[in-house]
């Protein structure tokens, strides 16, 4: 991300964090990277942040290196708890915050919070859309409990965290709230 720094425009890195894919060159979209991209608009566009530095101040690339801080909080941190990003890049001697990081991590994991409520999708060395289970279950799962004059083509998620949060996920085509823009691989099955 871009912030200003004492009137000049800087590139920052967050450290010991890693996020889902959104604009590499060479690879999809992958799942939960637009949901940690909005996240970020939402919680740090327009705002004033702090940046904090470890040992290291700059990448090979030239990017600040950072903690970043805003309304008192750490953003790594942040997308740790929400299950938005992986604790990942644990380069020596920056390592201030690994600890703690990997404890927040824990949590977002047996909650099965973001990311790590997709089955192998998180491994040691990244993200891995193409080793996530696509089987079917030869019963449809439970879906969501209607009244009896609603019509199962009604309903309608905003997104997968609303379907998440209903109790619906995934969901098959056919079923009560399927929807192509929710099937972000095209597979038939929306919210995986």
């Amino acid at each position: 991300m871009k912030i200003k720094v004492n009137g000049k425009n800087e590139t920052v890195r967050l450290l010991l964090v890693d996020t889902p894919e959104t604009k590499h060159p060479n690879k999809p979209v992958q799942p939960f990277g637009p949901e940690a991209s909005a996240f970020a608009k939402k919680t740090l566009e327009g705002k004033n942040v702090q940046i904090e530095m470890d040992v290291s101040e700059r990448d090979k690339y030239g990017r600040l290196l950072v903690y970043l801080w805003v309304d008192g909080k750490m953003f790594n941190e942040m997308l740790l708890e929400k299950g938005l990003a992986r604790v990942a890049y644990v380069y020596p001697p920056n390592v201030k915050y690994v600890d703690p990081f990997r404890e927040i991590q824990k949590k977002a994991q047996i909650a099965g919070l973001g990311i790590w409520s997709i089955e192998n999708y998180v491994q040691k060395d990244g993200f891995h859309p193409d080793k996530v289970k696509k089987t079917q279950p030869t019963i449809p799962a439970p879906v969501h409990t209607q009244s009896p004059t609603a019509s199962s083509s009604n309903i309608q998620y905003k997104n997968c965290t609303d379907a998440r949060a209903a109790g619906v996920t995934p969901i098959y085509e056919g079923q009560p709230g399927y929807s192509r823009k929710l099937d972000r691989d095209g597979d038939g099955v929306a919210c995986e």
